[in-house]
C-alpha cells in the first residue's frame, strides 16, 4: 500500500525513472517535492544529484516517450526561428523553439513529459509543437546564447538614438530646446543615452558616472557588484552631469552640494525606464549615480523573491492580518523595497485604502496613494504618518522608522487596527527589537505591535549554464554552519566558472536569503523583560526560526548559490 501511496505522487518523467528504476520512488517524489520548493524544474533537480547524467537523461526521456532525440550541439543555431523565442518561457520552462515546418513548430526540451511548458509554447505561438528531447546543459547553453544575442539586440537600438525621448517623471513635458540649449551637445546626449541603454540591457541596477583627476570612469553594478565598462574623454565630464541634472529638474548653477532628482527614457508608447539621479560634489567634479527603478520585479510575485516554503507562509499570513507591524530590515541594495511591494501588490485589492510615505518611491503602484518624503518643506516621514491617519487608512506603509516620533505614530497606528509595514536598517531580525528599544519605543509597545519581523540579504545566483560540482571538505561545511546530520551525501554543493552566459563571472541574477521571525507569545514574554538581541536569537533559534546564513545554506544544498557567495554575505 505504502508503494502505491508514493506512486501517486509523482508524475511525467520522475515515475517513468521510477517505473524504470533508475531512482527509487523515494528518492522521486523527493526530488520532485524540492524541485517544487525551490521554484525550478524536475530536470534541473535531478541532475544536482548526478545520479544521471544530461546524456543519459536524454536518451532516457526519448525511449520512454517516444520523443525523437536530437544533439543540440549539431544544431545550427542559425536556423533557429528567433521570431518564436520568448526569453521568459525558455529560461523558467527550460524549452527552446528550434524550426517551423508548415504550422508545425519543433520545439527542444529536456523533459518531454513537461508538457505544461509546452503548451504555453503552443498558446505563445498558435503552432502545433512538436517536441525533441536534448541534453539539458546543451538546452542551457543555446537559451543563454539566445538571450546574450537579444542583449545585444537592445543595444543596437542606441544606433537610432534620435528616436527615443528622454522626459523627467513628473508629467511634465520634455524639456524645451531653450531650457537645454546651454547643454544640448548632440555627441554626449546619444552618447549619456546609449551608456543607459546598454545598462538596462546588461540588467544593471546602478550606472556611475565618475570623474578623477585624469580620467573620466562609468562603472555599472550587476548584480551588487561594480564593474567599469568605459572611460571617455575626461572633457565631457561636465556636460555629462549638466545634462543629466536638466533632463532630472537638479539647478545646473548649484555644483557645491548634493541634489536628488528623478528621469526616464521612453523608448516606445508603451515602454518607459524611470531613473533615480543622485549628484556629489567631488574633488574633481560631479559625481552622478543613476538608480535603475525596474518595477517588473514586483510583478513577478512572491515565489519568484527566493522565500523557503515556510517563510512565505508566515509572511503571507501576516499580512493578511488586519492590524500590526511588520518591518522588513537590511543594508541598502537587499531588495527591501521590492519585497514591501510585493507585499503592498497582494494586499491592493478595490476595498482597501493603502497610502505610503517614502524617501522618494522608487516604485509607482496603480491604487496605492504614494507620498515622497520632503525634509525642507516640513513633510517628514511623521508628518505625512500623521496625514495618513486622517485619511481613513486599512494599510500604511513607511519607508523607514528613523527616530522615535515616527517610530511611536506608527506603533499607534499598528495598534489601533491598522496594518502598517516599514523598514529599519539592522542587520538581521533579532536586533531590530533592540534596535526600537534603543529608540526609546517602549518595551510593552513593541511586543504589543510588531507581528513580524524580515531580515534579508541578496546572494548571486550560479549560472545554470555552466556551475560545476565542487567537493568542499566536510570541516569547511561544519566550519561554515552545517550540522554534522545534514553531511549525508544527499546533496551537492556548486561553484562558479564563468561562460558567454554570465560574461565570465560564474553567476547571473539574485536570488533573496531571508530569515522571516514571527513575534511568538514567548517572544513578546522576553522582550517585556527587556530581553537582548542574544536572548531573542537564542529563543528564535529553539522556535526553528532560520537565521540568515541557514537560509543561505538552504540555497548551497539546493544547488542555487555558492557556499563562498553566502559566506560573503551572512554573518556567522
Amino acid at each position: 500500500m505504502a508503494t502505491h501511496a508514493t506512486t501517486r505522487n509523482i508524475s511525467g518523467l520522475a515515475r517513468a525513472l521510477a517505473s524504470a528504476g533508475v531512482v527509487s520512488e523515494y528518492d522521486a517524489e523527493s526530488l520532485q517535492q524540492q524541485a517544487q520548493a525551490s521554484n525550478i524544474t524536475f530536470v534541473e533537480q535531478l541532475l544536482t544529484t548526478k545520479k544521471i547524467s544530461p546524456s543519459q537523461l536524454a536518451v532516457f526521456g526519448s525511449r520512454a516517450f517516444g520523443v525523437p532525440l536530437l544533439d543540440l550541439a549539431a544544431f545550427d543555431p542559425e536556423l533557429i526561428q528567433k521570431e518564436y523565442f520568448d526569453a521568459k518561457i525558455s529560461q523558467s520552462r527550460r524549452v527552446l523553439p528550434l524550426h517551423k515546418r508548415g504550422n508545425r513548430l519543433f520545439v527542444a526540451t529536456s523533459d518531454p513529459a513537461n508538457l505544461q511548458a509546452l503548451e504555453e509554447v503552443r498558446f505563445k505561438t498558435n503552432l502545433v509543437v512538436d517536441p525533441v528531447v536534448v541534453e539539458d546543459d546543451k538546452l542551457m547553453h543555446a537559451i543563454g546564447k539566445l538571450l546574450e544575442t537579444s542583449g545585444q539586440t537592445l543595444r543596437d537600438m542606441s544606433t537610432g538614438l534620435e528616436d527615443i525621448e528622454v522626459s523627467v517623471t513628473d508629467g511634465s513635458a520634455t524639456m524645451s530646446d531653450e531650457e537645454s540649449s546651454d547643454v544640448e551637445d548632440a555627441p554626449v546626449v546619444k552618447y549619456i543615452q546609449k551608456i543607459l541603454l546598454d545598462a538596462i540591457a546588461a540588467g544593471a541596477s546602478d550606472v556611475h558616472f565618475e570623474p578623477y583627476e585624469r580620467y573620466y570612469r562609468i562603472r555599472y553594478r550587476i548584480d551588487g557588484i561594480l564593474s567599469e565598462v568605459a572611460q571617455p574623454p575626461l572633457a565631457i565630464k561636465d556636460k555629462t552631469a549638466s545634462r543629466i541634472k536638466v533632463i532630472s529638474k537638479l539647478d545646473i548653477s548649484e555644483k557645491r552640494v548634493p541634489q536628488d532628482g528623478r528621469m526616464k527614457i521612453v523608448l516606445s508608447k508603451n515602454k518607459a525606464i524611470d531613473f533615480r539621479v543622485s549628484s556629489m560634489p567631488t574633488l574633481f567634479g560631479e559625481k552622478i549615480v543613476l538608480r535603475i527603478l525596474d518595477s517588473s520585479g514586483v510583478k513577478l510575485g512572491i515565489e519568484a523573491l527566493g522565500y523557503e516554503p515556510d517563510q512565505q507562509q508566515a509572511l503571507l499570513h501576516a499580512i493578511k492580518r488586519p492590524y500590526g507591524m511588520i518591518l522588513v530590515t537590511g543594508p541598502t541594495g537587499s531588495g527591501k523595497t521590492v519585497s514591501l511591494y510585493t507585499c503592498l501588490n497582494i494586499l491592493n485589492q478595490p476595498g482597501v485604502n493603502i497610502s505610503t510615505a517614502e524617501d522618494p518611491a522608487e516604485i509607482q503602484l496603480a491604487g496605492v496613494n504614494q507620498v515622497n518624503v520632503n525634509d525642507k518643506a516640513g513633510m517628514t516621514f511623521a508628518v505625512a504618518l500623521k496625514a495618513f491617519l486622517r485619511q481613513d487608512p486599512d494599510i500604511v506603509m513607511v519607508g523607514e522608522i528613523r527616530d522615535l516620533e515616527t517610530a511611536d505614530i506608527a506603533i499607534k497606528a499598528a495598534q489601533t487596527g491598522h496594518l502598517v509595514l516599514s523598514t529599519l536598517h539592522t542587520n538581521d531580525a533579532p536586533t531590530t527589537l533592540t534596535r526600537l528599544q534603543n529608540m526609546g519605543v517602549a518595551p510593552f509597545n513593541i511586543a504589543s505591535s510588531v507581528i513580524l519581523i524580515t531580515a534579508q540579504r541578496l546572494a548571486r545566483k550560479l549560472c545554470n549554464v555552466c556551475k560545476k560540482p565542487e567537493d568542499i571538505p566536510p570541516e569547511a561545511l561544519l566550519r561554515a554552519g552545517f550540522k554534522e546530520d545534514e553531511l549525508d551525501g544527499t546533496w551537492q554543493a556548486f561553484g562558479p566558472v564563468g561562460c558567454d552566459n554570465c560574461k565570465s563571472t560564474g553567476y547571473k541574477g539574485r536570488v533573496g536569503i531571508y530569515e522571516v521571525m514571527t513575534i511568538s507569545d514567548e517572544m513578546r514574554q522576553l522582550i517585556m523583560r527587556s530581553g537582548t538581541a542574544l536572548d531573542i536569537a537564542e529563543l528564535s533559534q529553539r522556535e526553528g526560526i532560520r537565521n540568515l546564513r541557514q537560509s543561505g545554506l538552504l540555497k548551497v544544498k539546493q544547488g542555487v548559490t555558492s557556499l563562498e557567495e553566502i559566506e560573503a554575505v551572512t554573518n556567522e
